[in-house]
């Protein structure tokens, strides 16, 4: 049986304990879709997140508001790479 440092055990609600255990690292980018006219938020404010791993995948979700102020997480197709506004000009994702 493995046994882990002190500092990455954790106690759950029951009162088990579990690891916190690594699946990856990297960054993220999260962007949001804006009329073009009027540059006002789009689709009642549904945002893109991008988690880009250090190992160079991609996994892409989008954030939904609900009327509960909590947000849906919902997984989304990559699309590959694109361009994106940074409120000044086009950058990589």
């Amino acid at each position: 049986m493995p046994t882990f440092p002190e500092e990455v055990l954790t106690r759950t609600k029951k009162g088990e304990t579990e690891v916190r255990s690594l699946i990856d690292r990297g960054r993220y980018v999260r962007y949001r879709y804006l009329h073009p006219q009027t540059g006002e938020a789009m689709e009642g404010g549904k945002v893109k997140l991008v988690l880009l791993s250090e190992a160079g995948r991609a996994e892409e979700y989008f954030l939904i508001p609900t009327k509960s102020e909590r947000k849906l997480l919902i997984p989304a197709s990559e699309k590959g790479a694109r361009k994106i506004w940074d409120g000044s000009r086009s950058v990589d994702l």
